[in-house]
């Protein structure tokens, strides 16, 4: 499920961060760089979600399992601006702009956290190989 969520909200905040910053830049297509943000929002919970049901399955624990700490510590952040930017629309809480601007802080902690799943998804194939590889030594 992850292999297909993740990749699916990263390209919805490739888009939605393009919209942003049109609106930011034009004061043009707020409706659409609204929804975006609600749409990448919504995935987001929906891979939180099911990446917290992988991780009680594999790890024992829905969250903060030692191998996953910190990227679910930055996670928490993540939500929590998301969350916030939801809150400000809903509540009317600031200007459009200074919502678009939480929109950036959110997508900027979102950025971060992708890009430490992608670490610790590589450094994990790259042991994969490497205990492969000692192991095909080793039978020769």
């Amino acid at each position: 499920m992850q292999g297909v969520l993740a990749p699916l909200q990263f390209l919805v905040f490739l888009i939605s961060l393009g919209l942003v910053a049109r609106y930011l830049a034009t004061g043009e297509g707020l409706w659409l760089a609204t929804a975006s943000v609600i749409l990448k929002t919504a995935l987001l919970y929906t891979i939180m979600i099911t990446g917290s049901i992988w991780e009680r399955v594999v790890f024992g624990r829905y969250l903060f399992a030692p191998a996953f700490f910190w990227e679910d510590v930055f996670s928490m952040l993540v939500i929590a601006l998301h969350t916030a930017y939801l809150a400000a629309i809903i509540g009317h809480i600031g200007t459009a702009q200074q919502q678009m601007l939480l929109v950036l802080a959110a997508y900027a902690a979102y950025a971060i956290n992708a890009t430490q799943f992608l670490l610790k998804l590589r450094a994990a194939r790259l042991q994969e190989q490497a205990m492969a590889q000692a192991g095909a030594e080793r039978a020769s």
